[in-house]
């Protein structure tokens, strides 16, 4: 008589004989994902808030989208991707040449800014390698992010806290200075009526009482650039600042026989902005054409609607032009020509165009200078329609 085998109580509770052998676990087989195709990966990179940009390893584009292609001012054309890089970015050779040099960098740069010619713009960009599965670097890649409106507020910041240290300054001489430039010019001219039979005293003294004019008019002119302005903002036309200006420069200036021709864009919306402040900075503009014009030649101001870049969709803005046929000036001297106390005038204070910027900052707007030696000067500025504060509210 056999004994009967007892069952085995397997771990999920489950009875078996010992006589029968285990079943082995059935391979669970998962789906495979779907695959994705490049049209899914380009639609990310043309989708993106940031420039991209690719170039391979022979100099070739591979990639641009249409942020890439709009901080650079560029228009799409179906021939850019495979052409030389070099080619499609001729008017940038300075991203041209950072792009050039990647290929010998072991160690890549990060979060580098860089200000792009003519249009002015600063990006901030970060570059990698692009390597195949093997390793093989095949090309290089470019993201950057257009940071000018970052660098505007960053500058006018360096520029407050200069001129806080310089008004300080300015605040406790003034008073020093201006009462005895008053007391010279008093003096200067009850001694020219006493002798008026000395031509030769008269003409220093005609002198003396003019240099200290002038000194008392620079020392006017420094206090007013160091003063915070208080925009008394207000919604403001164009036109009638345009009007005022003129006016207001011919009783500043000699303006000679210089033609002043103004085209504006009708209708032109109505800007909130300083009436004053703006009257002033054209005026400066404008005597400012008429000095390097020496009497002769045109002056033509235009006013057209335009986008204020912001790093995002831009804001609704006027574009005013004054531009001039004069003689221009050189690289070196444009590129300084907003500095305060930067002039290449023999008497002259070196604010006017330095107030000039001061107010377009106020009114957060953007001003660019575009000249050459015998070529003229234009001066470029944009002023939103409304501020910031107006367009969140």
């Amino acid at each position: 008589m056999t004994t009967p085998r007892r069952p085995v109580r397997t771990p999920a509770g489950e009875r078996r004989s010992r006589s029968l052998p285990a079943r082995r676990a059935r391979p669970v087989h998962k789906p495979a994902a779907p695959a994705i195709d490049d049209a899914f990966f380009r639609h990310i990179v043309a989708g993106m808030r940031n420039g991209v940009l690719a170039v391979t390893r022979a100099g070739t584009l591979a990639l641009m989208n249409d942020e890439a292609y709009r901080i650079f001012d560029l228009e799409p054309r179906p021939g850019d991707l495979g052409a030389p890089a070099a080619d499609v970015l001729r008017d940038h050779p300075e991203v041209v040449r950072v792009l050039s040099g990647v290929f010998e960098m072991s160690l890549l740069p990060n979060r580098v800014e860089l200000r792009l010619r003519p249009s002015g713009r600063v990006i901030g960009y970060t570059l990698a390698h692009v390597r195949d599965d093997l390793g093989e670097m095949t090309g290089v890649a470019m993201f950057f992010k257009d940071l000018t409106r970052v660098e505007q507020l960053e500058e006018r910041e360096r520029l407050r806290d200069r001129l806080a240290a310089v008004g300080e300054m300015a605040a406790a001489i003034a008073h020093e200075v201006k009462n005895p430039l008053a007391g010279i010019e008093v003096m200067a001219g009850l001694l020219r009526r006493k002798i008026p039979e000395a031509p030769d005293a008269q003409e220093m003294l005609t002198g003396i009482i003019s240099d200290a004019k002038m000194a008392n008019a620079i020392v006017q002119e420094v206090l007013e650039f160091v003063r915070p302005i208080r925009l008394q903002v207000e919604r403001t036309s164009i036109a009638d600042a345009v009007q005022a200006a003129v006016q207001h420069s011919d009783t500043k200036a000699r303006r000679g026989s210089i033609d002043v021709a103004i085209s504006l864009d009708d209708p032109l919306p109505l800007i909130q902005a300083d009436g004053h402040q703006l009257t002033q900075l054209l005026s400066n503009l404008l005597i400012n054409a008429y000095e390097a014009m020496h009497g002769t030649g045109r002056v033509t101001i235009t006013a057209t609607g335009a986008r204020l870049a912001d790093g995002a969709e831009g804001r609704a803005a006027v574009l005013i032009e004054v531009a001039d046929n004069g003689p221009g000036m050189p690289r070196d001297v444009a590129d300084r020509i907003f500095e305060p106390f930067f002039t290449t005038k023999s008497q002259g204070s070196g604010l006017g165009l330095a107030i000039v910027r001061k107010i377009v900052d106020a009114h957060d707007g953007k001003i660019d200078l575009r000249t050459a030696p015998d070529g003229g000067t234009a001066i470029h500025i944009t002023l939103p329609v409304s501020s910031e504060h107006d367009a969140t509210h």
